[in-house]
């Protein structure tokens, strides 16, 4: 519950600190250098854990600006980074806060989409730029790793203003 918590305030303080202007930065695209730091963060808590899987950084569209899958992590992991990333471009919401609004019937569903936590949108100025999505082990754990890839973007956005 705490856990849970903490991360929805870390998305929160993402959202806040994203809002600055980036010279250099197109402020409607996830850029090259924003996924580069996500996939950097990500890939590194994942082998922090011992935890091999895919990595996917998204534009606003679900379009991919970085795919990368790690050694042993199951060729099926691309599917669900894939459909997480539909999940979240399309409602703006994280993967799992889609899960539940889905199943209490308070949105609808996206066709594609999946139930499971991972997917985690990135904004900036109040629009959304893409997401970090992340398959390839439990969905708690998928998601801890996305959140690991946006809060470098949310620091690179910080660094860089």
């Amino acid at each position: 519950m705490i856990k849970k918590f903490i991360n929805r305030i870390t998305i929160a303080l993402m959202l806040v600190f994203s809002t600055a202007s980036l010279a250099g930065e197109q402020s409607n695209a996830m850029s090259y250098n924003m996924a580069m730091k996500a996939m950097e963060a990500a890939e590194a808590y994942a082998r922090q854990q011992d935890w091999n899987v895919t990595v996917l950084v998204t534009d606003q569209n679900a379009e991919p600006v970085m795919l990368h899958r790690m050694d042993g992590a199951p060729v099926r992991s691309i599917g669900y980074a894939n459909s997480k990333a539909l999940v979240v471009t399309q409602t703006s919401l994280t993967s799992g806060d889609y899960a539940t609004k889905l199943k209490a019937g308070e949105i609808e569903e996206v066709e594609g989409g999946v139930t499971y936590k991972g997917g985690v949108p990135v904004f900036l100025d109040g629009k959304l730029l893409g997401a970090v999505t992340v398959s390839g082990v439990k969905d708690y754990q998928d998601e801890e790793v996305a959140i690991a890839g946006t809060r470098a973007i949310a620091s690179y956005l910080v660094k860089n203003r």
